[in-house]
């Protein structure tokens, strides 16, 4: 390994590249959750010692937040375990791009935009290029093909731990990009989507919700077998809503109703999905956990056939099922979360921005996973912070400040519509 030119001869840590000007944003984040966001900043900002170091630190990442993300709303004293996962994903940018003592030579920002909704996701990537013209290096590591097409100047594709592309981003299209790593382009099945719009309206309502902070009554209705989309910017109600499903499986509620099982896949995975002690195969059989239970013991072969099964049909990349979760990469362990949903009894599956950070080929598999469900009759609930994603979904409802404020059927759905309803004061 070199550094401007001279090879490293000491021992390579996280200290050393900070100490060259190397910085990283992580895709599972690196903050500390019991600490406040000047007291992250300072983590990595060593040089901010002394009296009076907290007020500096706020200064300098509130600075540095409001260069990046205008309107972000987050505060210096702020505890970072009570932000939502957007915000949190901000606060490690921004601690990433600011400078103290130590120069800044190079950013790597593996999967920075998975939890920003489309806007705040723009800010990002226009800062990156205003960077980049300032001097500063950046590799910009995304799934989202758009992202790398139009802001990269060069593009490496790896696959397997092995390079098997380089050259200008200029001379890639997506088509090719997608070629050149091992994936075959698949468009979405119209024809199955047409046919299910003829039929809505003929198969029974699964769920009707009401959203808590709906003051018109609107409800988002799905019918058996659709794939609903919930659009608009980030933290907007759209997770509230998907929670308020969840916990209304089963009871009686006047703003709710939901008929059949239901399951949640969450976007935030280390927060909310995966159980970090536990193997694979229990993380994928836990939401089944009832149905394998004899003499008020769990059958562990039971376990194990679901797991295999689910380590096939969802193709999870690992020797052992048995093995600890944490031993996947992020997309197989979202995977692991699909398989746990899948593999119940759920009717009803909600899924939270699951897609997070999982690259192309996964997500090209799991949507055909997502179709062929849904034509045997499975309802999906789908909120994304990727407009491509909504044209899986049969029909589309935008979020504004917790409530609907629009609903697009596929053949209405187009980015500016969605941007015009998560913005404008009417609907």
């Amino acid at each position: 390994m070199e550094i401007h030119g001279a090879a490293i001869n000491e021992k390579y840590s996280v200290a050393v590249a900070n100490s060259r000007g190397i910085r990283c944003v992580f895709q599972e984040l690196s903050l500390c959750p019991n600490l406040t966001v000047a007291e992250n900043a300072q983590i990595i900002h060593p040089s901010l010692k002394g009296f009076g170091w907290r007020k500096r630190a706020d200064a300098l990442i509130k600075a540095k937040l409001d260069e990046i993300f205008p309107g972000h709303g987050i505060d210096g004293d702020d505890l970072v375990g009570d932000l939502s996962i957007g915000k949190r994903q901000m606060v490690e940018i921004a601690r990433a791009f600011t400078v103290t003592a130590q120069s800044l030579h190079l950013v790597i920002l593996d999967e920075p935009t998975s939890s920003l909704d489309v806007v705040t996701a723009g800010q990002l990537l226009a800062y990156i290029r205003k960077s980049v013209e300032g001097g500063t290096s950046c590799i910009l590591i995304s799934h989202v093909l758009g992202e790398i097409l139009d802001y990269a100047d060069r593009i490496v594709v790896m696959k397997d731990g092995r390079v098997v592309a380089e050259r200008a981003a200029s001379e890639f299209d997506r088509d090719s990009l997608v070629a050149a790593m091992g994936n075959v382009v698949k468009e979405a099945r119209i024809e199955a989507h047409e046919q299910r719009e003829r039929e809505r309206g003929t198969t029974p309502v699964v769920v009707s919700a009401v959203p808590e902070k709906q003051t018109d009554g609107r409800a988002l209705v799905a019918h058996k077998g659709e794939i609903i989309g919930l659009a608009g910017l980030a933290s907007h109600g759209q997770t509230h809503t998907l929670l308020q499903v969840y916990q209304a499986a089963g009871k009686s509620d006047k703003r709710s109703r939901v008929e059949g099982p239901v399951a949640l896949v969450a976007g935030d995975r280390q927060t909310d999905g995966v159980f970090h002690l536990w193997s694979i195969a229990r993380n994928v059989g836990i939401r089944s956990i009832r149905s394998m239970v004899k003499f008020g013991l769990i059958d562990q072969e039971a376990e194990q056939r679901l797991a295999d099964e689910w380590r096939e049909r969802i193709k999870i990349k690992t020797p052992d099922m048995d093995n600890n979760i944490l031993s996947l990469s992020g997309g197989n362990q979202q995977k692991a979360l699909f398989a746990r949903a899948l593999g119940s009894d759920a009717e009803i599956v909600l899924m939270d921005d699951p897609m997070r950070g999982v690259d192309i080929g996964t997500k090209l598999e799991v949507y055909d996973l997502i179709r062929a469900e849904s034509e045997r009759g499975r309802t999906f609930l789908w909120y994304t912070t990727e407009m491509d994603e909504l044209n899986n979904c049969d029909h589309t409802y935008v979020f504004r400040s917790g409530q609907i404020v629009a609903e697009l059927s596929r053949n209405e759905l187009t980015e500016e519509k969605v941007l015009q309803s998560s913005f404008e004061e009417t609907a």
